[in-house]
Protein backbone atom coordinates (compact mmCIF):
# COMPACT_ATOMS: atom_id res chain seq x y z
CA UNK A 1 0.00 0.00 0.00
CA UNK A 2 1.52 3.19 -1.10
CA UNK A 3 0.14 6.29 0.61
CA UNK A 4 2.29 8.93 -0.74
CA UNK A 5 3.74 9.20 -3.96
CA UNK A 6 3.58 13.01 -4.15
CA UNK A 7 7.28 14.28 -5.64
CA UNK A 8 7.31 17.39 -3.21
CA UNK A 9 7.28 14.51 0.04
CA UNK A 10 10.01 12.51 -1.47
CA UNK A 11 12.00 15.54 -1.94
CA UNK A 12 11.51 16.73 1.82
CA UNK A 13 12.61 12.55 3.15
CA UNK A 14 15.41 12.81 0.92
CA UNK A 15 16.87 16.08 2.19
CA UNK A 16 15.92 14.74 5.88
CA UNK A 17 18.07 11.46 5.12
CA UNK A 18 20.84 13.78 4.52
CA UNK A 19 20.85 14.37 8.30
CA UNK A 20 19.46 11.15 9.87
CA UNK A 21 21.87 9.24 12.10
CA UNK A 22 21.78 5.54 12.95
CA UNK A 23 20.47 4.91 16.25
CA UNK A 24 24.26 4.56 18.10
CA UNK A 25 24.58 7.79 16.67
CA UNK A 26 21.49 9.34 18.68
CA UNK A 27 22.19 7.74 22.01
CA UNK A 28 26.03 8.76 21.56
CA UNK A 29 23.87 12.44 20.99
CA UNK A 30 21.80 12.12 24.19
CA UNK A 31 24.47 10.81 26.22
CA UNK A 32 26.36 13.80 25.60
CA UNK A 33 23.36 16.42 25.92
CA UNK A 34 22.95 14.48 29.58
CA UNK A 35 26.67 15.57 30.48
CA UNK A 36 26.22 19.28 28.99
CA UNK A 37 22.96 19.14 30.67
CA UNK A 38 20.69 20.20 27.78
CA UNK A 39 18.53 18.18 25.12
CA UNK A 40 17.22 18.52 21.90
CA UNK A 41 15.15 20.90 20.41
CA UNK A 42 14.52 24.58 20.09
CA UNK A 43 12.94 24.96 23.36
CA UNK A 44 16.03 24.39 26.14
CA UNK A 45 13.75 24.47 29.85
CA UNK A 46 14.95 22.85 32.75
CA UNK A 47 11.86 20.22 32.70
CA UNK A 48 13.03 19.14 28.86
CA UNK A 49 16.83 18.61 29.94
CA UNK A 50 15.80 16.51 33.12
CA UNK A 51 13.37 14.65 30.88
CA UNK A 52 16.73 13.76 28.30
CA UNK A 53 18.59 12.78 31.16
CA UNK A 54 15.50 10.46 32.13
CA UNK A 55 15.08 9.00 28.92
CA UNK A 56 18.71 8.37 28.44
CA UNK A 57 18.45 6.02 31.27
CA UNK A 58 15.20 4.67 30.12
CA UNK A 59 17.25 3.67 26.24
CA UNK A 60 19.98 2.39 28.39
CA UNK A 61 18.00 -0.28 30.03
CA UNK A 62 16.18 -1.11 26.90
CA UNK A 63 18.60 -1.85 25.01
CA UNK A 64 20.00 -4.22 27.91
CA UNK A 65 16.71 -5.47 28.67
CA UNK A 66 14.13 -5.97 25.80
CA UNK A 67 14.09 -9.61 24.29
CA UNK A 68 12.88 -10.94 20.92
CA UNK A 69 10.78 -13.89 21.16
CA UNK A 70 11.76 -16.98 18.94
CA UNK A 71 8.99 -16.06 16.80
CA UNK A 72 9.68 -12.88 16.16
CA UNK A 73 13.01 -12.89 15.16
CA UNK A 74 12.15 -16.20 12.58
CA UNK A 75 9.56 -13.74 10.97
CA UNK A 76 11.72 -10.92 10.76
CA UNK A 77 14.55 -13.27 9.30
CA UNK A 78 11.72 -13.62 6.03
CA UNK A 79 11.51 -10.41 5.80
CA UNK A 80 12.77 -9.62 2.08
CA UNK A 81 12.17 -6.12 1.63
CA UNK A 82 14.54 -2.89 1.40
CA UNK A 83 13.01 -0.23 3.34
CA UNK A 84 14.12 2.42 5.89
CA UNK A 85 12.61 3.16 8.78
CA UNK A 86 12.92 6.82 8.98
CA UNK A 87 12.05 8.16 12.79
CA UNK A 88 11.28 11.34 13.39
CA UNK A 89 12.26 12.14 17.44
CA UNK A 90 13.71 14.24 20.10
CA UNK A 91 15.97 13.30 23.06
CA UNK A 92 13.32 14.40 25.71
CA UNK A 93 10.21 12.50 24.09
CA UNK A 94 8.70 10.13 26.74
CA UNK A 95 7.40 7.84 24.32
CA UNK A 96 10.04 8.20 22.09
CA UNK A 97 12.56 6.65 24.66
CA UNK A 98 10.39 3.51 25.13
CA UNK A 99 9.64 3.26 21.44
CA UNK A 100 12.54 3.34 19.71
CA UNK A 101 15.06 1.17 21.38
CA UNK A 102 11.93 -1.67 20.39
CA UNK A 103 12.33 -0.75 16.68
CA UNK A 104 16.48 -0.85 16.86
CA UNK A 105 15.83 -4.20 18.19
CA UNK A 106 13.97 -5.45 15.23
CA UNK A 107 16.41 -3.88 12.62
CA UNK A 108 19.25 -5.15 13.91
CA UNK A 109 17.70 -9.00 12.70
CA UNK A 110 17.26 -7.63 9.36
CA UNK A 111 20.06 -6.26 7.14
CA UNK A 112 16.64 -5.13 5.04
CA UNK A 113 15.90 -2.61 7.63
CA UNK A 114 17.87 0.53 8.02
CA UNK A 115 16.88 2.56 10.83
CA UNK A 116 17.46 6.55 10.91
CA UNK A 117 16.83 8.87 12.89
CA UNK A 118 16.05 12.72 12.27
CA UNK A 119 14.95 15.37 14.67
CA UNK A 120 11.81 16.77 14.85
CA UNK A 121 12.40 20.76 15.55
CA UNK A 122 15.56 20.58 12.62
CA UNK A 123 13.20 18.91 10.04
CA UNK A 124 9.55 20.87 10.19
CA UNK A 125 8.84 20.02 6.08
CA UNK A 126 9.03 16.33 6.99
CA UNK A 127 6.95 16.54 10.41
CA UNK A 128 4.36 18.45 8.86
CA UNK A 129 3.75 15.54 6.36
CA UNK A 130 3.06 13.11 8.57
CA UNK A 131 0.99 14.63 12.02
CA UNK A 132 -0.89 12.67 13.81
CA UNK A 133 -4.48 14.42 14.62
CA UNK A 134 -2.97 17.52 13.03
CA UNK A 135 -0.40 17.43 15.77
CA UNK A 136 3.73 17.10 16.12
CA UNK A 137 3.61 14.01 18.09
CA UNK A 138 6.64 11.99 18.38
CA UNK A 139 8.31 9.21 17.94
CA UNK A 140 6.84 8.96 14.64
CA UNK A 141 8.04 6.07 11.93
CA UNK A 142 7.82 6.85 8.16
CA UNK A 143 8.44 3.44 6.49
CA UNK A 144 10.00 4.01 2.85
CA UNK A 145 10.47 1.59 0.47
CA UNK A 146 14.49 1.89 -0.60
CA UNK A 147 14.01 1.02 -4.43
CA UNK A 148 10.92 3.63 -5.58
CA UNK A 149 11.63 6.10 -2.52
CA UNK A 150 7.71 5.61 -1.54
CA UNK A 151 6.41 5.92 2.00
CA UNK A 152 4.54 2.02 2.29
CA UNK A 153 3.37 2.89 5.93
CA UNK A 154 3.81 5.23 8.98
CA UNK A 155 3.45 4.28 12.57
CA UNK A 156 3.20 6.29 16.00
CA UNK A 157 3.29 8.06 18.14
CA UNK A 158 3.01 5.20 20.57
CA UNK A 159 1.82 1.95 20.34
CA UNK A 160 -1.67 0.75 19.57
CA UNK A 161 -2.43 -0.52 23.35
CA UNK A 162 -0.90 2.86 24.68
CA UNK A 163 -2.57 4.80 22.06
CA UNK A 164 -5.98 3.63 23.00
CA UNK A 165 -5.21 4.04 26.91
CA UNK A 166 -4.38 7.67 26.45
CA UNK A 167 -8.03 8.34 24.23
CA UNK A 168 -9.66 6.33 26.52
CA UNK A 169 -8.39 8.85 29.41
CA UNK A 170 -8.94 11.86 26.89
CA UNK A 171 -12.64 11.12 26.15
CA UNK A 172 -13.13 10.34 30.05
CA UNK A 173 -11.49 13.21 31.51
CA UNK A 174 -10.66 15.59 28.68
CA UNK A 175 -6.79 15.77 28.90
CA UNK A 176 -3.77 13.87 30.11
CA UNK A 177 -2.93 14.38 33.85
CA UNK A 178 0.48 14.06 35.20
CA UNK A 179 -1.21 11.12 37.40
CA UNK A 180 -2.34 9.41 33.95
CA UNK A 181 1.55 10.18 32.22
CA UNK A 182 3.07 8.28 35.15
CA UNK A 183 0.78 5.25 34.85
CA UNK A 184 1.62 5.44 31.26
CA UNK A 185 5.07 5.42 31.74
CA UNK A 186 4.07 1.72 33.85
CA UNK A 187 2.21 0.34 31.41
CA UNK A 188 5.20 0.60 29.31
CA UNK A 189 7.73 -0.16 31.73
CA UNK A 190 5.37 -4.11 32.21
CA UNK A 191 4.89 -4.43 28.31
CA UNK A 192 8.96 -4.67 27.39
CA UNK A 193 8.38 -3.03 24.07
CA UNK A 194 6.39 -5.90 22.75
CA UNK A 195 3.75 -4.39 21.95
CA UNK A 196 5.60 -1.91 19.52
CA UNK A 197 6.92 -5.22 17.87
CA UNK A 198 3.93 -6.95 17.50
CA UNK A 199 2.37 -4.16 15.81
CA UNK A 200 5.41 -3.56 13.31
CA UNK A 201 5.10 -6.73 12.32
CA UNK A 202 2.35 -6.34 11.05
CA UNK A 203 2.67 -3.42 8.81
CA UNK A 204 5.73 -5.59 7.45
CA UNK A 205 3.37 -8.08 6.32
CA UNK A 206 5.27 -10.44 8.59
Amino acid sequence: MNILEDTSVKEIITESLKKAISYQDYRDLVKQLVLEESTTGNEKTEALVNYTMLNDRRMKRWDKTLKVSEELKEKVSSFHGNVTWLVITESWCGDAAHVIPALNKIAELSPNIDLKLVLRDENEALMDEFLTNGGRAIAKLIMIDNVTGDVINTYGPRPTEATKLVNDYKEAHGQLTPEFKEDLQGWYNKDKGQNVMKDVMSLLGI
